[in-house]
């Protein structure tokens, strides 16, 4: 995959306009607590340090955080490792577990995966793969992300980005197939959004919690054929200050959702119930006890199956 800058600029209309978000739904903010308990819920937080290593810390929504566990060591280039999609996870024989995913190395895009044996935190010799997918992953990507959707003998997967590109932001979507990404398509009028994360997966979309510069939250429903994204606003401000979300399942149909400051190396949890425009419940569960370095870039593990069902 090739960035292909005069498609960039060839921007569809989207849901948008000149980097104000435009309101689905209503704007009265909701203040009851979450149906049912958050307390069992955890995600595991990963991140890429300046070094090319990996980490692994299990939040939990007490809050709690365990020790930060730094390995495995030296997967990347030091400086070179950046936008990090989540990582899938699957248990392999005797130990450990394979970890799958994409990262940018320099201004090039890699699906990469490796083994780790028992202790999780080193790799099995000769099972790290770097596979090249293409270049032009700049300064102007904020985000990226990776869904992968199945059920019932249906699956599909899709590449989603934020892209500052000129004076207008987009959301650019591939299609993930045997024989590469392909149906390059690009969202217009996302220029004020800060940072997003996806929470929710169906079978013709992908939902991501999206907050602005402004500090206003919102969830942007992304068909993954024909059509165009659709905004709703959660709230309408002091979500400014996160530079990075991770969302994790939380129960049925919630998640749990972690915020980082990077100026000041904190992290906030949050228990949000399933995506309803203002309507959402979002109950803040505290700050979290460690700090976030700054110079990292963090993801989510996940277990191979997984489907996000907040909205």
């Amino acid at each position: 995959m090739k960035k292909n800058r005069r498609a960039l600029g060839a921007i569809a209309t989207g849901a948008l306009a000149a980097g104000t978000l435009m309101t689905v739904g209503g704007t009265a903010p909701a203040t009851a607590a979450p149906a049912g308990t958050a307390a069992a819920c955890s995600l595991r937080l990963g991140s890429v340090t300046p070094g090319g290593d990996h980490t692994l810390q299990t939040i939990t929504a007490a809050p709690s955080a365990s020790v930060r566990r730094l390995g495995p060591m030296n997967l990347y280039p030091d400086g070179q490792a950046h936008l990090p999609t989540s990582v899938r996870t699957e248990l392999v024989v005797p130990a450990g577990e394979q970890r799958t995913g994409l990262v940018a190395l320099g201004a090039r895009m890699y699906g990469t995966s490796y083994i780790t044996d028992g202790t999780g935190t080193s790799v099995v010799p000769g099972t790290v793969k770097q596979t090249l997918v293409g270049g032009g992953w700049d300064e102007l990507h904020k985000y990226v992300e990776l869904s992968r959707y199945s059920v019932a003998g249906f699956s599909r997967s899709n590449v989603y980005s934020l892209i500052n590109q000129f004076t207008d932001g987009l959301i650019a979507r591939w299609t993930v197939t045997p024989s590469g990404w392909k149906y390059y398509t690009t969202f217009g009028g996302f220029g004020s959004v800060k940072t997003m994360t996806l929470i929710g997966q169906g079978r013709a979309y992908d939902t991501f919690l999206a907050t602005t510069n402004g500090g206003a939250l919102y969830t942007v429903q992304v068909p993954t054929g024909s059509g165009k994204p659709v905004v709703t606003k959660i709230r309408t401000s002091t979500w400014q200050s996160f530079e990075t979300l991770i969302a994790e399942k939380c129960g049925n149909y919630g998640t749990l959702l972690l915020g980082i400051d990077r100026d000041t190396g904190a992290g906030y949890l949050y228990a949000v119930s399933h995506a309803n425009g203002a309507a959402t419940v979002i109950k803040g569960l505290g700050k979290v006890p460690t700090t976030f370095p700054a110079a990292d870039s963090y993801f989510r593990y996940y277990t191979a199956g997984t489907q996000l069902t907040g909205a």
